[in-house]
């Protein structure tokens, strides 16, 4: 069963929540990261892209980048921006895009369910990207980045969290400048903290990691050097899945391999049924379908009987599209690793799949439908691995709102 554990989080000052609060730092380069943190002195992007107060010429993986973030982190809790809660609380983090509403649990996660298997994963991890998050949590001392892990939902933790947000008041409720809602709850009552806790170690069978694969190799690796307490957990916040939503993530190719747009679709009718959109942008709508831009021309592809198997890889859309299109037809094997294809995520919206393709820096873009969470569990049960850039979750949780110290 699951060990889920409250926390002493490293949190901001009520009115200083929304200037702290940052995206997530993965997905921002240096120089977006510079931009956004620009007369916000008080912006967590000061610690989590620490690079932004040191020459642009430093290498973002040196260690100066993670001493400026320790640095900058023991400044934030000097100038009181950041305080240290006195007891270990739990915390509940709703989040609102678009009118839609998503509720975690914030705590800490046990790094020995991540070893073995409590916590499932779906993604493979890359090392040069586990060593700067290694680094960076070894050097600050801190847990800065949530890991975004889902639970198959539950009634009692559905009425313990449910009933918190009725009676009590958020300690942080704003509205972020992309229209995000962030609200946060502290769950300070021992009674509470204990039944939420009982709840995941009876009931809970496992978790699965949605985001934050790296994330979570990171502190795994830290806890084998670091032997406090504290580094035998790690920070993640807790979403039951009837409350997820996985956008589409598409694909973009820089070349044909050598086809014509013509010679293309003739071999794509041979696994696809093949069909020109005649009206705006084509958004796959159910599994097997897809959407293919090139040469200012939408098209519709219906993938045909023989192209997928049954089995949780065979069966994704991604796989679909990997062997028979990327594979077979542009010599495409790798996807991690071959420069000539790239991923947007569907949070960019199609106008961004044309963009690319009608400014001549890419040949041709698929729109594809989403990964299902159901996919996602039964591809972490199986012990498989989803294809590259298979998933990409909105809303993204801020860094700086709550952050887990491993002194401890």
């Amino acid at each position: 069963m699951a060990i889920v554990k409250p926390f002493k989080a490293l949190r901001p000052q009520a009115q200083l929540a929304k200037q702290v609060a940052s995206r997530p730092y993965d997905v921002l380069s240096s120089s977006e990261a510079k931009t956004e943190a620009q007369g916000n002195p008080n912006s967590f992007l000061h610690i989590t892209k620490s690079e932004i107060d040191l020459p642009d010429t430093t290498d973002v993986h040196s260690d100066a980048v993670y001493e400026q973030a320790k640095e900058n982190l023991a400044a934030f809790m000097q100038r009181d921006i950041l305080f240290r809660e006195s007891k270990p609380c739990y915390y509940i983090y709703q989040l609102i895009m678009n009118g839609n509403s998503q509720t975690g649990l914030v705590g800490v996660s046990s790094v020995d369910d991540y070893e073995n298997g409590i916590i499932k994963k779906h993604e493979f991890t890359r090392p040069e990207k586990e060593q700067d998050r290694i680094n960076h949590i070894r050097i600050s001392g801190a847990q800065t980045g949530n890991v975004f892990l889902a639970y198959r939902s539950n009634a009692a933790l559905d009425d313990l969290i449910g009933k918190w947000k009725k009676t009590k008041s958020p300690v942080y409720d704003f509205t972020a400048d992309d229209g995000i809602q962030h609200t946060v709850w502290i769950v300070n009552d021992d009674k509470t903290i204990q039944k939420i806790s009982s709840v995941f170690e009876k009931e809970v069978p496992c978790t699965y990691i949605a985001d934050g694969h790296h994330r979570a190799a990171s502190a795994a690796k830290v806890r084998q050097s670091v032997s406090t307490e504290g580094a035998g957990y790690f920070l993640t916040t807790l979403f039951p899945s009837d409350q997820l939503h996985i956008m589409d993530y598409n694909r973009v190719v820089k070349d044909l391999n050598g086809l014509t747009p013509k010679s293309f679709v003739k071999e794509l009718s041979k696994q696809f049924k093949v069909e020109l959109v005649t009206k705006g942008a084509y958004r796959p709508g159910q599994p097997h379908e897809f959407g293919l831009y090139m040469d200012k021309n939408w098209y519709k592809l219906s993938a045909k009987p023989g192209t997928f198997t049954n089995d949780p890889i065979g069966i994704l859309d991604v796989t679909v599209l990997q062997n028979n299109v990327f594979d077979k037809l542009l010599g495409i094997k790798d996807q991690r690793t071959d420069k000539r294809i790239d991923f947007v995520g569907g949070i960019r919206g199609l106008e961004e799949l044309e963009r690319r393709v009608d400014s001549g820096e890419m040949a041709a873009a698929f729109s594809i439908y989403p990964v299902s969470i159901d996919q996602l569990f039964n591809i972490a049960d199986s012990g498989n691995v989803m294809p590259p850039k298979s998933t990409w979750f909105e809303p993204k949780l801020r860094d700086g709102l709550l952050t887990h110290l491993i002194d401890e």
